[in-house]
């Protein structure tokens, strides 16, 4: 049930079922840099910024050094629905919630449709040009405003580079080549694969299917139109199922302990991931340093181009009822496009920088402890390249919450009972289109 009035409520779903997502209506709006919503330097805005971003106390820090009419305070977050997004939504329920807030592009419809962001176009409405078009559209609704963008997540494939060469592999360019590396490196030791299936991450899954061709959802008039079971993505889970009943991926949770273990000790000697994995992946196994490299997803069709990514990126928005919307939409758009901040949010692992002008990032242009961790590679080529190949006409429902949620249940269900994976994508398919009718959302 919304948390506010239904007629609000209604409009946001016209807007969201017409397909509003991405509109550029933006030239007449007004805005720009704001004077800080009337703080001074002897008694500064208090404004309060939620992220589960690892080490983004230091762009916040950067920001209160450089201002002295709003002091912004970090409050750290668990990511997603489970954690950060329902502690949002009640405090917004509530009427006390922080003023600026991360959030997935996934989940920005989500918000909508609860009535939890501000409409911040007259701050931050004529800096559109700074961001690259896809991302900065993730925020947009009509002529409307509702966050800014921070960071995709283009995924790559990081990998055991001193493993497949002791094993004479070449680096697999396509999804028939990763099916025969992962034999040979599964004969290779009786503790080790390719990979692990993942059946605890919903965005995993979104972006192998993504990469496959599937496009889940798009609008038919006033309809949305949903296809979590259609071809190309039932295609992409008879693959992983060979992978299964063959053996040759280990049904493990990333970012549980063994799988940290196993990364560490080289059993998991690849991980499809976003380009903030890179620091997850200093941070795990330090001691492998030197022994890793990236490389492009592997192709479902020889010589070809195609990415996605995990779960779009995240943006900074404004929280319905922040007593400070323009000091914290100006932190926003200065946390997000200002070289100095961007710099230390893809060094601590943000995500590829949503700003269009990369090149006054300094850390993608040279950043030793990186580049030294894989061999002296520099992996940000690899996800320029893969953020540039990403469908930019993937869409996302405004049910985002239930869609992870009933795609890890029905996968993790599936892998436990060893029934199809395509009957956990079906499965999906009809949880999604119930629960979307369930909100008065017409599906077509």
């Amino acid at each position: 049930m919304s948390i506010f009035p239904s007629a609000r409520r209604t409009r946001l779903l016209s807007a969201l079922a017409l397909g509003a997502v991405g509109a550029l209506a933006l030239s007449a709006c007004s805005g720009g840099s704001t004077d800080g919503g009337g703080g001074t330097a002897e008694n500064p805005t208090e404004i309060t910024f939620q992220s589960w971003v690892p080490n983004i106390d230091q762009a916040v820090d950067a920001f209160n050094e450089a201002h002295d009419d709003i002091h912004v305070t970090l409050e750290t977050i668990t990511a997603g629905p489970d954690g950060g997004y329902a502690k949002m939504l009640s405090a917004v329920q509530a009427g006390n919630p922080a003023d600026v807030a991360q959030i997935g592009y996934d989940s920005i419809p989500d918000f909508l449709v609860n009535d939890a962001l501000e409409d911040i176009t007259e701050y931050v409405g004529d800096s559109a040009d700074t961001f690259v078009p896809w991302q900065w559209e993730t925020g947009v609704f009509g002529d409307q405003v509702y966050a800014v963008p921070q960071a995709s997540g283009p995924l790559g494939q990081f990998y055991r580079k001193d493993i497949f060469d002791s094993l004479g592999l070449a680096y697999p360019t396509t999804w028939d080549e990763y099916y025969e590396a992962a034999k040979v490196i599964r004969a290779s030791d009786p503790n080790r694969y390719i990979a692990a299936f993942a059946f605890n991450q919903a965005p995993w899954m979104i972006g192998l299917a993504q990469q496959g061709g599937a496009n889940w959802f798009g609008t038919d008039g006033d309809a949305w139109v949903v296809d979590i079971d259609g071809d190309a993505t039932l295609s992409v889970a008879e693959f992983w199922q060979k992978m299964i009943d063959e053996d040759l991926v280990k049904i493990e949770a990333d970012f549980s302990s063994e799988w940290n273990a196993d990364i560490q000790n080289g059993n998991i000697v690849t991980w499809i991931s976003g380009s903030w994995a890179d620091a997850i992946l200093r941070g795990t196994a330090p001691d492998t340093a030197g022994s890793w490299a990236v490389g492009a997803m592997p192709q479902w069709v020889a010589g070809e181009n195609v990415s996605a990514t995990w779960a779009g990126g995240s943006a900074s928005v404004v929280l319905k009822g922040s007593k400070n919307p323009e000091a914290a939409a100006e932190f926003a758009l200065w946390l997000n496009s200002d070289p100095t901040s961007v710099d230390i949010l893809t060094s601590v692992g943000a995500g590829w920088p949503a700003i269009a002008d990369t090149s006054v990032v300094p850390s993608l242009q040279d950043d030793p402890e990186v580049f030294a961790f894989y061999g002296g590679q520099d992996i940000w080529d690899v996800f320029a390249e893969s953020d540039a190949a990403v469908d930019t006409s993937w869409k996302w429902p405004p049910l985002s919450s239930t869609l992870f949620a009933s795609l890890t249940d029905n996968v993790k269900a599936a892998v436990d009972a060893g029934t199809p994976l395509v009957d956990a994508y079906r499965k999906t398919q009809t949880d999604v289109v119930t629960a979307l009718e369930e909100r008065g959302i017409t599906v077509k």
